[in-house]
């Protein structure tokens, strides 16, 4: 990555009724907005990287029933949803691990397992490699972190520029259910797209050629090889977004894992099967035994 952000206005304190907005607190310098439910073992829910994107969007179906078992933390990370956004922040692998490790070290989380959907999946493996102490287990859903072909979906996500139309185009790519990509919800996310500052950061992350991007958030296969974590991987069978192909090398590559595979299910494996992935994560988060 290595684009550095142009000036934008920091997130609000807090908006209200605005459910997408929850706490406030500096991680490794940088204010961040960030939702904290439940008790027990903490875990970390990473967002992906879609346009209008937030912590809260990605994950608004399953982190209330997940905080019946557990602590879920769920961020917005540099440059995406209402996290500050700083004309000093480059947006890079660097920053997004230095960010995550500063939000455990800010709540006094000495280790948590990691989530990670898509984008987040390529920064829960970086921070499992950089600070494995940190991290008891790793969830890897529809997940970027190994080498692989730009997909035609990935590009035209990665490179969404604002109006409805592509909005509403580029979210045809994400699910298999096409009931669940309709106006209404397009234009919602087009709406959040075009807040100040999101769309500036955003279009500096991922300029084209946009395969450097996926390279660059790839870890090393070496690195990967030696985790010693244990890994749930889960992927929608139709993902036109992140090929499947990606989990079935974290397969090989992660010694302790396990791959779940949806079908009829795209890249929104958390909405599309949302009731089966608050069970299947919450079971393997919450099962007996070494971790």
């Amino acid at each position: 990555m290595g684009t550095t952000a142009t000036a934008q206005p920091s997130a609000p304190a807090s908006a209200a009724g605005d459910p997408e907005i929850g706490r406030s607190i500096r991680a490794a310098g940088i204010l961040t907005n960030y939702h904290d439910l439940g008790e027990g073992f903490p875990a970390l829910f990473i967002h992906g990287s879609g346009p209008g994107v937030s912590a809260w969007a990605n994950w608004r179906l399953v982190l209330a029933p997940l905080s019946q078992r557990m602590r879920v933390i769920a961020p917005d990370m540099a440059g995406f949803g209402f996290t500050e956004r700083r004309a000093d922040i480059r947006y890079d692998m660097d920053t997004w691990v230095a960010q995550a490790l500063g939000l455990m070290d800010a709540l006094g989380i000495e280790q948590a397992d990691v989530v990670g959907n898509s984008f987040g999946g390529a920064l829960a493996l970086a921070l499992a490699i950089r600070h494995p102490q940190r991290v008891r287990r790793l969830v890897l859903m529809g997940s970027v972190g190994v080498p692989f072909p730009i997909t035609a979906g990935l590009d035209a996500v990665w490179g969404y520029t604002p109006s409805f139309e592509n909005m509403r185009r580029i979210m045809d790519y994400f699910a298999w259910d096409r009931s669940l990509v309709n106006d209404e919800l397009a234009e919602l996310r087009y709406r959040a797209s075009v807040r100040p500052g999101f769309q500036e950061s955003f279009a500096s992350m991922f300029p084209a050629p946009r395969q450097r991007w996926v390279d660059a958030l790839a870890s090393r296969e070496q690195d990967i090889r030696a985790l010693p974590h244990e890994a749930l991987i889960i992927h929608g069978r139709d993902d036109r977004v992140i090929p499947l192909q990606t989990s079935e090398t974290l397969l090989r590559w992660i010694e302790r894992s396990q791959l779940h595979v949806f079908g009829r299910c795209g890249h929104w494996t958390q909405i599309e099967h949302s009731a089966r992935f608050v069970r299947l994560v919450g079971d393997f988060l919450c099962e007996e035994g070494e971790g």
